[in-house]
């Protein structure tokens, strides 16, 4: 099998195990779980003390990271949300609760962010403390897996790119514990590995292993450049 089709048998296999337990809701094949006990991890996770030390945060957009991007922003930390699928020039939607004028469960919501917080480039961004990443599946040695549409890894490499993802900068990945597996889980170039894992049970530190560089130029194509704009501005040696 290759490495595509090992991680697709890893994502179907987690995917059914949380349908079946009803851990997660029936529509959650396919996407990043919203899965049962997301508040009590966001509590566990805050509970960390390089979260309390924490001042910048960037998160996905997904549902499942909801109560932790809520919780972000009522301790007063400045949040980054991805733009759902990074279509635009500025991908990302800087949540300063400073400025907020709606209730944090409402800008954090990837509706309510639409409204409530202005887009921002990625050159206008600030060093991040905490990249909260969205996960179908982890291992304790902190390989992870999405949803297979490789925001993430796009996200993270853009702000290394950028200088603002260090290896200073923690990653974490809050999951149901039935998220987190025992199998190899297969890397590429472009993947990024988690520092800590949180359920709503644990946390899991991982062993620090060496990051993406950045962008993986040869993985990107002219479709892909053309639908996360971001990606030409900063990658602009592809696109030329």
């Amino acid at each position: 099998m290759s490495i595509d089709e090992d991680k697709r048998a890893i994502r179907d296999k987690v995917w059914r195990l949380l349908e079946r337990e009803h851990a997660a809701p029936s529509d959650s094949y396919g996407k990043i779980p919203t899965f049962a006990g997301a508040e009590r991890t966001a509590t566990r996770l805050a509970e960390l003390d390089v979260w309390r030390r924490a001042e910048t945060i960037k998160a996905n957009p997904d549902h499942a990271q909801l109560p932790v991007r809520v919780r972000a922003l009522k301790e007063g930390k400045l949040v980054y949300m991805a733009v759902p699928k990074m279509a635009s020039l500025q991908p990302f939607y800087k949540l300063d609760p400073a400025a907020l004028r709606v209730p944090a469960e409402e800008a954090a919501d990837k509706s309510g962010a639409s409204s409530a917080a202005p887009r921002v480039a990625v050159s206008e961004m600030s060093p991040i403390d905490i990249v909260v990443c969205g996960s179908v599946a982890v291992n304790r040695s902190g390989a992870r897996i999405g949803k297979g549409a490789g925001y993430s890894d796009l996200e993270v490499a853009l702000l290394i790119e950028a200088g603002f993802v260090s290896d200073t900068t923690i990653i974490v990945a809050p999951v149901h514990d039935l998220q987190v597996i025992e199998d190899h889980i297969p890397e590429t170039e472009h993947d990024f590995s988690v520092d800590f894992i949180v359920t709503p049970h644990e946390v899991i530190p991982c062993s620090r292993r060496p990051r993406p560089k950045g962008i993986v130029r040869s993985a990107l194509s002219p479709d892909m450049i053309k639908a996360i704009p971001a990606l030409g501005v900063v990658a602009g040696d592809v696109s030329s």
